[in-house]
């Protein structure tokens, strides 16, 4: 069972390791992630466990928390709607006239507010609108912990005692606007999630005993049949009944143009319906839509924790302990060599301010956040943190064949009968066939209704698992296969091999033993196939091709496309230990695949790829999956997580630097704490910031 939480009170990555290690030590909880910049966690319980005794850890660790149900939105607090931005404002003001005369001073203007004025302005700032401050801090301290509040607490406290007024108040009024500024860049990171649930209409036009009536979406029922106008958007998952028209699915897929729907085609919830009255039986409602499935997926990866935060977590954990001992021994070191204990202070207090673990804790969860936001736009879905770190890291990736690099669609090439009429042997083959989902199978079934060769009554159909099916027809035993299944068997067929296709061979089996001809198939290869396999080499990455189908035909499609390596004749069960064998050889490596056959090469992949034109099973078993069936999206994919994973790099290393040269500087007395507040305020909306450019 998995729970999501909305935290209350967060402020830096200390908060977030408190937050975890309350909700790790409920009885139940299997694991734990908390994540900052959404303020949300996420919670894996075994079996059923009361959210009220998590809500109830949560606030024993000093913050708030409430469930979040599965259509709950981003949250648009108040500081959006005015609440943070008048605190800030009024702080300013209450700010600018103990600031102003020291910036008049140089000029020759030498004026101050009474001390009483200074006094209660500062106690303004300091105590009323710097209360969150003390009510956070007072929280971890009860938790025998500390956090970034904790820090400005003890610096302004220490600053406004000794009456260095300007500084306490100016220090509050930064930290409120970098805050406020971090809050306003933190939003834009969610603005993925907050797309895709605009695209839920709250109600649907359902037919009902003759009519069509309004209802709410709660109400509508698989098997009901919805009117959807031109303009509107599709409210569930369906079949279209009746209508022809083009449908907008580029929020869900990343196709920008509009796709041609008509009776039989699947539309999806969430897709705008551009210009025909379409009439559609509902097949997925609610949680079971395409569209929430991908927005879970999408706030999965969101609030999910990569591997490489592990290491910030440990860093800040410790923090906040470390910068108070330091601020106290910058104190004593002053007082003790200088003998001047109010500087000795101010540069305490200078430590306290400027060392901030919200940085550290917003580096990684922020870039994440806008790169897989960033990715879903483009019709690709990362399951996980995880799979967004290893994906940039993949040295080989292998590519199932048909339906992945082809177009999955075989045409009939050529037919050879032999001792039966080609009709007859049509007819034969597409009725041992008819009940199939198999590509080759559609193309058989689809050649005999052209023919009207007829169907007949097909008994005991059975799928052999890598070679073909088998089935009695008109009183016989007959096997369609590949030449792995002719030869268990015992019948020759190589004297029909066709090398340069996809063939199927037609037997048999009972009463005599046979075979009647073989059916070869042509399968295109995609558009994209080409530029995908390119690119990911310009990438440096390798590419290998792993195939059931025959060597030739193989060999024929490998070349077409520049792949060099080539597995072929490999039965679904053998995929996987090839995908072994390429990680023990290479390193990292990814498989791409779409077909159910491909699920556990795709599990056994440190990243899977899954075509969404494929099966459920494939895309469960992936990391990644591909709302649209292009391999170039698999380029798309690498380059995304590496350009995320670059962003992430970059703002550990500015966390850090700004730490490692900012603390120091402050110990030493080259920081007041005004700058020290200001560099605080803007460490974090700069990483924040940094991370969305991801954006463009």
């Amino acid at each position: 069972m998995e729970r999501r939480l909305a935290i209350e009170g967060m402020t830096c990555a200390s908060c977030v390791g408190r937050v975890e290690k309350a909700l790790n030590g409920v009885p139940g909880v299997e694991r734990a992630t908390v994540n900052l910049a959404t303020e949300q966690a996420s919670v894996v319980a075994k079996g059923e466990l009361p959210v009220e005794t998590l809500v109830a850890a949560v606030k024993s660790a000093g913050y708030g928390a409430r469930e979040l149900s599965e259509d709950a939105k981003p949250a648009d607090d108040a500081r959006f709607k005015g609440n943070e931005t008048w605190r800030v404002a009024l702080a300013a003001a209450l700010s600018a006239p103990l600031v102003v005369p020291m910036l008049l001073m140089p000029l020759g203007v030498h004026w101050m507010a009474p001390l009483p004025v200074e006094a209660a302005l500062a106690s303004v700032v300091q105590f009323f609108l710097g209360a969150r401050f003390y009510r956070a801090a007072w929280a971890a301290l009860k938790a025998r912990s500390g956090n970034m509040d904790l820090l400005v607490a003890l610096g302004t406290s220490a600053a406004f005692a000794l009456r260095y007024f300007e500084s306490s108040s100016v220090v509050i009024t930064l930290v409120l606007l970098g805050k406020w500024l971090e809050a306003r860049a933190k939003r834009q990171t969610t603005e993925a999630i907050r797309a895709l649930q605009k695209l839920r209409p709250e109600r649907a036009r359902v037919r009902r005993d003759g009519r069509v009536v309004e209802l709410p979406l709660a109400d509508v029922r698989t098997g009901d049949v919805v009117a959807v106008r031109p303009g509107e958007r599709f409210p569930v998952d369906g079949v279209i009944a009746e209508g022809t028209g083009h449908v907008d699915e580029s929020l869900l897929t990343g196709e920008s143009l509009p796709v041609a729907k008509e009776p039989g085609d699947r539309a999806t919830a969430g897709a705008l319906n551009l210009d025909a009255f379409i009439l559609m039986t509902v097949t997925a409602v609610g949680a079971e839509t395409t569209l929430a499935r991908i927005i879970r997926m999408v706030e999965s990866a969101q609030t999910g924790k990569a591997p490489v935060q592990r290491l910030v977590d440990r860093v800040s954990e410790l923090f906040v302990p470390a910068i108070v001992l330091l601020a106290a021994l910058t104190i004593v070191a002053w007082g003790l060599l200088r003998g001047d204990w109010n500087l000795a202070v101010v540069n305490g207090v200078a430590v306290l301010v400027i060392a901030c673990p919200c940085a550290l804790g917003l580096a990684t969860p922020a870039a994440i956040m806008v790169g897989t936001g960033a990715a879903a736009r483009r019709g690709i879905l990362i399951k996980d943190a995880e799979a967004l770190e290893l994906t940039q890291g993949l040295k080989t990736i292998a590519f199932d064949k048909t339906g992945t690099l082809t177009e999955g669609r075989p045409a009939i090439e050529r037919i050879q009968a032999l001792g039966v009429a080609e009709n007859e042997l049509i007819r034969i083959a597409a009725s041992v066939q008819a009940k199939s989902e198999h590509p080759l199978a559609r193309a058989l079934v689809a050649l005999a209704a052209e023919r009207e060769a007829g169907l007949a009554d097909a008994v005991g159909a059975r799928a052999i698992a890598g070679r073909g099916i088998s089935a009695q027809v008109d009183g016989r035993q007959i096997a369609i296969g590949n030449a792995r299944l002719m030869a268990d068997l015992g019948i020759e067929a190589t004297a029909l091999a066709d090398e340069t296709h996809t063939v199927s061979w037609i037997a048999e089996t009972s009463p005599t033993k046979r075979l009647l001809g073989v059916v070869s198939f042509s399968d295109p290869v995609k558009p994209t196939a080409r530029e995908a396999i390119a690119r990911l080499g310009a990438l440096g990455v390798k590419t290998v091709l792993i195939t059931g189908d025959n060597a030739g035909t193989a060999a024929r499609v490998a070349a077409e496309l520049g792949i060099v390596e080539v597995h072929a004749g490999i039965l679904p069960a053998e995929k996987a230990g090839i995908v072994a064998s390429l990680r023990a050889r290479d390193g990292l490596v990814g498989m791409v695949g779409d077909g159910l056959n491909d699920a556990p090469a795709l599990a056994a992949a440190d990243v899977g790829f899954a075509l969404s034109t494929g099966t459920d099973v494939a895309m469960h078993a992936a990391g990644v999956t591909l709302m649209r069936g292009e391999p170039a999206l698999v380029a798309d994919a690498v380059l995304l997580s590496r350009r995320t994973y670059r962003k992430i790099r970059q703002n550990l290393f500015w966390a850090f630097v700004y730490n490692v040269v900012g603390i120091p500087l402050a110990a030493s007395g080259h920081l007041s704490p005004m700058i020290a507040g200001a560099a605080m305020a803007f460490s974090s909306f700069s990483v924040v910031a940094n991370a969305l450019l991801l954006r463009r």
